[in-house]
């Protein structure tokens, strides 16, 4: 099989990839959140068989077990959720009332100093950005709403992604097999080691990230409830859910918590407490959590991660939300083995042995000179 064909081949698969995503995002959705919840629970499932049980008792173990607790969690969740969303909304024309109240002074001292055109000038251009980013979000949310907003595409969700991550979780380990025999055998340990690394960085970041968000989420909606904030509870565990979003999540977070502090306390000092504990979670997350949960292993720059996870959204709404993680990890580690590859090819070094370097150029003007 010459390069070309081999080109054809892996570009083919690819498009063909992407393909079925697009015209199949909805109907996959389920299937993909099951081979994730199978991939993050084989572990315990290999723990479990380690210590005598059988695959199938242990799958049906571990998928009763995490079902169980997912069921709790939206039981006694969703309620709350809802009964604290439409509270807020109802109290959001109160807030943004107060807010222009207290801002009304702000904006004239501004004119004041800076001049009406500045102003004019500055709220102009602030207007027109916010208006391009929120236009820019609001696109993606709408995509990533659009895949799951039906009735029936929910109950599937519920229902069908428990079925499936225990049927990949029960076969998981015969799966790896399976794909692991189909692999080209002269390139079957190269291949076997990138898969290596993908696994490293994706369990590595995931499973981190998750431990990361909840923790921050406990400590925010802690730590803003105790401030007496309203919907404490609410937007904390909101901040720390979206906080495995680089910067941008702490800072929706931190945006509505200032707004609603801004709004209900009339001294500065409590907004002030309020923008200490976004502050705190911040030296935590940054000098104690991600360092200790995620380390520097995973090799997935924040920069990447952003620019996945809204590519994704908007791309192929909720399902590209799934796999922007995944897909980045392979994407970086197929990279990362393309310029080692480069680098070890005659077209780097032969490119590198004719380099000359400057003591070499500095000895030659002196023989010349001689």
């Amino acid at each position: 099989m010459t390069t070309t064909q081999k080109s054809f081949f892996w570009v083919g698969s690819l498009a063909v990839f992407v393909f079925l995503l697009m015209i199949l995002g909805s109907v996959l959705v389920p299937f993909v959140a099951g081979m994730a919840i199978a991939y993050f629970l084989d572990p315990v499932c290999d723990w479990l068989e380690a210590h005598g049980f059988s695959r199938t008792i242990s799958t049906t173990i571990v998928t009763i077990f995490f079902t169980v607790i997912l069921a709790i969690f939206f039981a006694i969740g969703t309620p709350l959720l809802v009964s604290e969303l439409q509270t807020f909304l109802q109290r959001l024309p109160g807030y943004v009332d107060t807010i222009w109240e207290k801002a009304v002074p702000l904006i004239a001292y501004g004119r004041d100093t800076l001049g009406i055109e500045t102003i004019e000038d500055l709220s102009r251009k602030t207007l027109g950005a916010s208006g391009n980013l929120m236009k820019t979000v609001g696109g993606i949310i709408t995509r990533f709403i659009g895949g799951i907003n039906v009735v029936t595409d929910i109950i599937s969700f519920l229902v069908l992604t428990p079925i499936v991550a225990f049927y990949f979780l029960r076969d998981w380990d015969r799966m790896v097999a399976k794909i692991d025999s189909w692999l080209p055998r002269k390139q079957q340990t190269i291949i076997r080691k990138q898969f290596s690394d993908m696994d490293t960085i994706i369990g590595g970041f995931v499973r981190g990230q998750s431990m990361v968000c909840i923790s921050l989420g406990i400590f925010y909606a802690v730590g803003l409830a105790l401030l007496g904030l309203d919907f404490g509870l609410l937007v904390g565990f909101f901040t720390g859910l979206v906080s495995f979003i680089p910067y941008f999540g702490m800072l929706i977070g931190f945006a509505l918590g200032m707004g609603i502090a801004l709004a209900q306390f009339d001294t500065m000092a409590m907004v002030g407490f309020v923008a200490i504990v976004f502050a705190i979670g911040q030296v935590i997350e940054g000098y104690i959590l991600t360092p200790r949960l995620i380390g520097n292993r995973v090799g997935l720059h924040p920069v990447w991660i952003i620019f996945a996870l809204m590519a994704g959204g908007a791309l192929f709404g909720f399902l590209g939300i799934l796999i922007a993680v995944p897909v980045t990890a392979v994407i970086g580690v197929l990279a990362r083995f393309a310029i080692q590859q480069y680098m070890a090819s005659p077209l780097y070094q032969d490119m590198d042995a004719h380099i000359t370097h400057p003591d070499d150029i500095s000895t030659n003007e002196e023989e010349q000179e001689k």
